[in-house]
């Protein structure tokens, strides 16, 4: 499974309240129980009027397919390549 970052324009999502968020999150894991194995939501960040989401996935297209199935758009996905971290410095 290859690590991606899906960046999420969605405005006002920055001041949603936590069960708004709850709602939002029900909707992404309904939809990636359909489509499981071939994607896995890891966590995301909010913003203003964006999301940053870290997911698992087979490929774009999952992640595409996500997207459609559950609403939320996928702006920008994003296939990391390496991670770093402080303990990289140790090396």
């Amino acid at each position: 499974m290859q690590t991606y970052v899906i960046e999420r324009e969605i405005p006002g999502i920055g001041s949603m309240s936590p069960a708004e968020l709850s709602v939002a999150a029900q909707t992404s894991n309904a939809t990636l129980a359909r489509l499981a194995p071939r994607v896995q939501w890891q966590h995301s960040y909010v913003a203003d009027n964006k999301s940053f989401c870290i997911y698992l996935a087979e490929d774009e297209a999952a992640i595409k397919e996500h997207a459609q199935a559950s609403g939320f758009p996928a702006d920008r996905i994003t296939p990391i390549g390496k991670r770093i971290d402080p303990t990289t410095a140790r090396l």
